[in-house]
């Protein structure tokens, strides 16, 4: 039981205790039997891929789409990412996954409309990996992919890996690849990474967008980050668009690019050409 507990415990993070209790014993088994089902998803090429539009306010089209990785389990249904990644990271499995989606989500964008980016999520662990950079290179050059049409997003985790992932970075913007930070302005957001990072974009955190009607702080801090970026030459991409006003006021504020429901959910690569030759997005242009 002292076992079972010091496994919860750790999944907590650092400096925290934890008592056992019975229903940890129970989830350590459910992660365990998803961890084995998950092994057999990878093997049978299991996974899938969807992909969210992202749009910038000159064109009705989008110009990027992010890859999500998706699982339909053969009983539990289809599982989130919430519920697997941070389970695969801790595996290990997590590096198996994210080569199948980098070599999946290059061989799909050649299918993309109007020669889009497609952007494609590392973590930090795989960051850490000595043949990353190796694993992109065979990926773009298999699927015959423009290096400047792929886009890393990288978690603020990658800003605690030190110098081996800078050198990592530095080396796939060598490639021709682009590098975005992801969920920018919480975690462990730190000013001075932005000039030390090969980084091309900042994703501003969904949090801010939520608010950002109802609080003048959240308005400030968009604010900011934007005037920040174009100061130093990056663009700046607003997650979790959610609503028109939304749109309006990250319009005002000098946003280069939108990304939430409002716009476009994520979708299978089949229903992208169909879906916004039917019904492109209206937006209003600078």
């Amino acid at each position: 039981h002292a076992d079972v507990a010091l496994y919860c415990a750790k999944s907590g993070g650092r400096g925290n205790f934890q008592f056992f209790e019975h229903g940890m014993e129970m989830s350590k088994e459910q992660d365990h039997e998803l961890q084995q089902d998950l092994d057999l998803a990878v093997q049978r090429d299991e996974l899938v891929l969807h992909y969210q539009p992202i749009f910038c306010f000159s064109r009705p089209e989008p110009v990027a789409y992010e890859a999500l990785v998706r699982w339909q389990h053969p009983v539990r249904g289809w599982v989130t990412p919430d519920d697997f990644i941070p389970l695969s990271e801790k595996t290990g499995q997590i590096c198996a996954i994210g080569d199948g989606v980098m070599r999946r989500a290059c061989q799909e964008a050649m299918r993309l409309p109007n020669d889009a980016t497609v952007a494609v999520n590392i973590s930090a662990i795989e960051l850490q990996q000595d043949d990353l950079v190796a694993k992109v290179q065979r990926a773009l050059s298999d699927s015959g992919l423009s290096p400047s049409r792929l886009e890393i997003e990288l978690t603020e985790t990658v800003l605690l890996s030190g110098a081996e992932a800078t050198k990592c970075l530095k080396d796939l913007q060598a490639l021709g690849v682009r590098i975005a930070l992801d969920d920018f302005g919480t975690g462990y957001s730190s000013l001075a990474y932005l000039t030390k990072l090969p980084i091309s974009k900042i994703k501003i955190d969904r949090s801010f967008i939520a608010d950002v009607m109802s609080n003048t702080q959240s308005l400030a801090i968009i604010q900011g980050l934007i005037h920040i970026a174009a100061g130093l030459g990056l663009k700046t991409t607003a997650e979790g668009v959610e609503t028109q006003e939304q749109l309006l006021l990250l319009r005002a504020a000098g946003c280069d690019l939108l990304q939430g429901y409002h716009l476009g959910r994520p979708m299978p690569l089949s229903d992208i050409e169909s879906h916004y030759r039917s019904a492109p997005v209206k937006l209003m242009h600078r």
